[in-house]
């Protein structure tokens, strides 16, 4: 039983030892908060200083005013990367039929990528897939849900 014991608290300050501290940067130093940086043009950047969703309505797949806006920073940070490419994901909450959901999906993701051609985004750059009501966000079969499900995902590649 000893030995059991001593063995659970040897596996655990092994575990503890590997782990490595996140770093700390700005007025945060110092106070225990946590910040990872995100390098520039990465993924991680797009995501944090971005934004790679928009949201649509209820069986629509045309753009709000807040989706354009939100598309506006991704065209300004695209810009900014030329060598960045995206994949623009459509994606539709768990009404309806599948079929039926893949192609408001490719609508979706459609008027996306032609609101950022639109805006100078070089086709080439840009790509599209629906997902149809395949991949939610969020699981739940309420309103919240599903508008958070609603939605086109750029994806820089």
């Amino acid at each position: 039983m000893k030995l059991r014991v001593l063995s659970l608290f040897a596996a655990l300050a092994i575990l503890t030892a590997c782990e490595t501290a996140p770093t700390t940067t700005g007025s945060d130093a110092g106070k225990g908060t946590q910040v990872k940086q995100a390098a520039p043009g990465s993924k991680e950047d797009f995501i944090a200083n971005v934004g790679d969703r928009v949201f649509f309505d209820y069986d629509k797949s045309d753009l709000r005013a807040d989706a354009k806006a939100q598309l506006d920073k991704q065209v300004e940070w695209l810009k900014k990367y030329p060598n960045a490419k995206a994949l623009v994901e459509g994606h539709c909450d768990e009404r309806g039929t599948r079929e039926y959901n893949f192609g408001l999906g490719e609508r979706r993701a459609k008027s996306v990528v032609e609101y950022l051609k639109a805006k100078g985004v070089a086709a080439a750059r840009v790509r599209m897939v629906s997902y149809g009501k395949e991949r939610p966000a969020v699981l739940g079969s309420n309103d919240a849900s599903w508008a958070q499900n609603r939605r086109g995902v750029t994806v820089v590649e």
